[in-house]
C-alpha cells in the first residue's frame, strides 16, 4: 500500500519506520529539512520537503494515489486543511492527529469528518486512558482489555516476593497452577522481548505478560504475592491536558491531589474541578514531597510538559516509597532506560498514538483484528482456522509453530479458554495469537487450508 505521512516528528518517524518494515510504500512530507533528511538516512522512504497544507506539496507527494494519508503535524489546523485537500484529491483513507479534544465534541462547530477525516486521534486522551487502566491495576506495568473486557493482558514485574515463578520454567508453572488458567505470552528482559515456550526459565526483574479471563486476575495477583488493595490516594504532578483529564476522570471515586507549579494555572484548575485538591508547588521539591507524606500515596503520576521534571519527580517519589509511580515521557529514547530502573510504568502519548494508528491500519488491511503493544516487540492477531487447515488436524504441541509465536486464547462460540499444548482448534474457533512481526506470515499459513 501507498501511505503518505504529513509531519514526521517523533510520531511520524516511528510510524514511517514501522509501516516501512511492514512492506508499505512510504512518502514523508515535512517542512523541516532536517526531519526529511532523517527519513532518507534511516528509512526506505521517499521524502517531500514542503508545507503539508499546500496543494503543490500534496500533488508532489501524490496523495491522490494514497491508500492512507496520516496528518501528524503539531498544528491541528494544518492537519485539518491537509486532510481536506487530500480527501478532495482522492486519498482513500485519512487519519488525523488533533490535540484539541473539543473538535470531537458533539456540539463542535468544526467537525473533522467534514474535512474528510476517517479517524481522529487525540494523543492526550490515548495516554489518559492508558494511565487510568494502570491506576485501577496498580500491580501492573501494562494493561490491555480484549473481548469486551472479558479478557485481560497484564504486564507484571517479577520481584523478590514472586517465589512461585522466579527460577521456574513455563512448564513447571503451568503444572503447579493449572487451576488458575492463565497464559504467558511474552517476557521483557533487559529491553529484549521473548515469546516463552515450555523450557523458558524466569528471572527476578523480568516483566512477564499474562493473558487470562478477567475474573481470574485476583488469583494470579495472589500467586505472585502482589497487593490487590484498591487504589484510593492519587497525586498528579502537572496541570497539563493529561493531568486535568486524569483528575476529572478519577475524582469521583478517588482522593485526588493535583500539583501545579504555575500559580495562575493552579487557580484556574481549582475553579473548574470541585472535587480535587489543587496545590501550587514544585513536584521535584523534596521538602514538599515529604510534607505531603508521599510514601502513603497509592499512585504518583507525573505528567508535566517537561519530561525531565517527570522523570526526576517519579524517581524521588519511588525513593520515598510511593506504591506506584507512573511517568509520562514524550521522547521515546528514554523508554528502555527508565524501564530498566524499575521505577514503574512508563507512558508516552507519542507511542500511544503510534500504536493506535498501527492497530487501525493493520486491522484494515487484514481480515482480522490486530493489536500492538507499547513496551514489547509482540503483536496480537485474531485468526479463525479454515476448514481442513493444519491447526484443525492436531494438537497445538504437535504443530511446528514458528519461534516467536504462541496461541494465547481460544474463543469457541463465546466461551474463552486459555490455550494449552493439548488444545485443538476447530473451524468454528477464533484464536488470539501473540507473535513477533516476522512470524505472522508463517503463523497465518497454519490457519489456511
Amino acid at each position: 500500500m501507498k501511505i503518505v505521512l504529513i509531519g514526521v516528528g517523533e510520531v511520524g518517524f516511528h510510524l514511517a519506520k514501522a509501516l516501512s518494515e511492514d512492506g508499505h510504500d512510504i512518502t514523508a512530507v515535512d517542512i523541516n529539512p532536517e526531519k526529511c533528511r532523517r527519513i532518507t538516512e534511516h528509512l526506505d522512504a521517499i521524502e517531500v520537503e514542503g508545507n503539508g497544507a499546500s496543494p503543490k506539496t500534496l500533488h508532489k507527494a501524490r496523495v491522490e494515489d494514497a491508500d492512507y494519508v496520516l496528518c501528524l503535524t503539531r498544528i491541528d489546523e494544518v492537519n485539518l486543511i491537509a486532510a481536506q485537500q487530500a480527501h478532495e484529491l482522492g486519498a482513500k483513507h485519512i487519519i488525523a492527529r488533533l490535540r484539541n479534544q473539543q473538535y470531537s465534541d458533539r456540539d463542535s462547530i468544526i467537525k473533522p469528518e467534514k474535512f474528510g477525516v476517517d479517524l481522529v486521534i487525540h494523543p492526550e486522551r490515548e495516554a489518559c486512558q492508558e494511565i487510568v487502566r494502570l491506576v485501577r491495576h496498580p500491580y501492573a506495568t501494562q494493561v490491555m482489555d480484549f473481548e469486551d473486557g472479558r479478557l485481560q493482558m497484564l504486564g507484571i514485574r517479577l520481584e523478590k516476593g514472586c517465589s512461585q515463578i522466579i527460577g521456574k520454567t513455563v512448564r513447571e508453572i503451568c503444572e503447579q497452577t493449572e487451576n488458575y488458567k492463565f497464559g504467558i505470552i511474552a517476557v521483557l528482559r533487559n529491553t529484549e522481548t521473548t515469546v516463552p515456550w515450555s523450557d523458558f526459565q524466569f528471572q527476578e526483574g523480568d516483566i512477564v505478560y499474562f493473558v487470562l479471563r478477567t475474573e481470574h486476575v485476583h488469583h494470579l495477583i495472589t500467586l505472585l504475592g502482589k497487593a490487590t488493595e484498591y487504589s484510593n490516594r492519587v497525586m498528579i504532578i502537572g496541570g497539563s491536558k493529561i493531568g486535568r483529564s486524569l483528575a476529572e476522570t478519577l475524582q469521583e471515586d478517588m482522593n485526588v491531589r493535583l500539583v501545579e507549579g504555575n500559580r495562575e494555572k493552579a487557580e484556574h484548575i481549582a475553579n473548574h474541578l470541585d472535587n480535587i485538591m489543587v496545590i501550587n508547588a514544585d513536584g521535584t521539591d523534596i521538602e514538599f514531597l515529604q510534607s505531603e507524606n508521599v510514601h502513603e500515596i497509592d499512585n504518583f503520576i507525573t505528567v508535566t510538559e517537561n519530561e525531565q521534571t517527570n522523570i526526576l519527580s517519579g524517581l524521588l517519589a519511588h525513593h520515598f516509597g510511593v506504591k506506584q509511580a507512573i511517568i509520562h515521557v514524550s521522547n521515546t529514547e528514554f523508554l528502555p532506560i527508565i524501564q530498566e530502573l524499575g521505577i514503574g510504568p512508563i507512558i508516552s502519548k507519542n507511542m500511544s498514538t503510534v500504536n493506535t494508528i498501527l492497530r487501525k491500519i493493520r486491522s484494515d488491511i487484514s481480515d482480522t483484528s490486530v493489536f500492538t503493544f507499547d513496551e514489547i516487540d509482540v503483536d496480537v492477531i485474531e485468526l479463525q482456522p479454515d476448514p481442513g487447515s493444519r491447526v484443525t488436524k492436531m494438537e497445538l504441541s504437535e504443530l511446528s509453530f514458528p519461534k516467536g509465536s504462541i496461541v494465547g486464547v481460544i474463543n469457541h462460540h463465546g466461551h474463552l479458554s486459555i490455550a494449552r499444548g493439548s488444545s485443538r482448534l476447530t473451524a468454528e474457533d477464533t484464536a488470539l495469537v501473540f507473535a513477533k512481526n516476522d512470524a505472522f506470515n508463517a503463523v497465518r499459513k497454519l490457519f489456511r487450508a
